[in-house]
């Protein structure tokens, strides 16, 4: 740290940024702000000057607040505690609900323009972020039905300070299910573990699933999720949407926004990314038995469930594959009436935070189905996948966003691609 800044600073905060903190400038650089927002004065301290575009900093006093800003909705993570032992994973805890929503927006539409070089005029950059239903009577809390806890040398369980992979002991989880935060195990020492999983499916209570030092999780115990009238079998520790109404709100939104005339129930349809194959059930779910679909998913286990899952569908399969690797190999093998039936595909893809990525995107615009349902965790990683569609001759066709992650940062959005006209 310089002796210029070795001080508490004062700042004028300007904007959201992606991440979950605001901008200010100091001297004319940029300074990424935790715990403000926009519009506020704050006392601050840099917490690193290591980077040469930016430097990061701590908020420890608000001088003048934002209409916006509400007591934080979790002692833990409060102002009145040092940064250093703030939890983190309610990076926007100090915000009214609604004006959480707002600044996701701020930042999906900012990503579209920037990254995805989506026009200023674009519909898609009107989108509002949606609320599940029940949050907004819940303030966002009791949400998660997952929670990752972390044990330190000490055996404290908790979870990590913001920003950090620091330990800090926690009294409550107010984003959890009434469930999940019974049956954590905040007040106990556990010497020798590395992790603690606490799981619900929202009926029978929550395990909780303690990992040891040096030892990975072994092949876990199948738990049933119940998304309308179809249950989907999982491992307690494999991959599923962490609010309790995402799963329904997402199946929801691909139904929603499939283009009917495009839908083609025999064409070689797909689910990129599949998991144990919810969004697949919901590519089925217009043409139900005689829909033709492939889930694709490089976690054997997750496919093992997708194939279980979807058993009533005969034309449904499973595969166990990196999805590069398969779109290259479907492409190498695809005969000219393969090609003809990838025309009139409908894919659906749920990438991870880094999104789908140059090569997947590449092989999509040579098979170029039909219309292409994208799912997306991160902004800035969905919009740079979706200006190479754009220049690959895809054009935005609809676009929602959700609050799956009340409190946090986090957005996701849902959007359909057809070929251009």
């Amino acid at each position: 740290m310089t002796d210029k800044y070795s001080a508490d600073v004062e700042l004028d905060v300007t904007n959201v940024a992606h991440g979950g903190v605001s901008v200010a400038r100091l001297d004319g650089r940029v300074v990424f702000v935790a715990d403000s927002l926009p519009g506020e004065r704050v006392r601050a301290r840099i917490s690193s000057d290591d980077h040469s575009s930016f430097w990061r900093a701590e908020t420890l006093e608000v001088l003048e607040a934002s209409p916006h800003r509400r007591p934080h909705i979790w002692a833990d993570a409060a102002l009145d505690r040092d940064p250093a032992r703030r939890a983190g994973g309610a990076e926007f805890g100090h915000i009214a609900l609604p004006w959480q929503r707002e600044l996701k927006r701020q930042v999906l539409v900012d990503s579209l323009g920037r990254f995805g070089k989506l026009a200023d005029d674009h519909p898609a950059r009107g989108v509002d972020v949606e609320a599940v239903d029940g949050d907004d009577a819940a303030n966002g809390l009791g949400w998660r039905t997952r929670v990752s806890l972390h044990v330190d040398e000490d055996g404290i369980v908790g979870p990590y300070a913001a920003r950090s992979h620091r330990v800090v002991a926690v009294d409550t989880l107010p984003l959890a299910t009434a469930a999940v935060e019974y049956a954590s195990p905040l007040d106990e020492r556990l010497l020798g573990a590395e992790r603690v999983d606490v799981i619900s499916d929202g009926r029978r209570g929550a395990r909780v699933v303690v990992r040891a030092e040096g030892r990975t999780a072994g092949e876990g115990t199948p738990i049933t999720e119940r998304v309308g009238d179809r249950e989907f079998r999982l491992e307690e520790l494999g991959f599923w949407q962490v609010h309790h109404g995402a799963a329904q709100t997402l199946s929801a939104g691909v139904r929603a926004q499939l283009f009917e005339e495009l839908f083609d129930a025999d064409a070689p349809n797909l689910d990129l990314y599949g998991g144990v194959g919810l969004l697949a059930a919901a590519l089925a779910h217009r043409s139900g038995t005689s829909t033709r679909v492939e889930t694709v998913e490089s976690d054997r286990r997750a496919t093992a469930n997708a194939e279980f899952n979807l058993r009533d569908l005969p034309k449904a399969t499973a595969v166990t594959a990196r999805v590069e690797r398969y779109l290259t190999d479907r492409l190498k093998n695809a005969s000219s009436a393969d090609r003809a039936g990838f025309s009139r595909a409908s894919v659906v893809l749920d990438p991870p935070r880094a999104g789908a990525g140059k090569a997947v995107v590449q092989s999509l615009l040579q098979l170029r189905p039909a219309q292409l349902v994208y799912v997306a965790c991160d902004p800035v990683a969905f919009s740079r996948d979706l200006a190479q569609l754009t220049t690959g001759g895809y054009e935005l066709r609809s676009l929602r966003a959700f609050d799956l992650f009340p409190h946090t940062h986090h957005v996701e959005a849902l959007a359909v691609l057809t070929p251009a006209s």
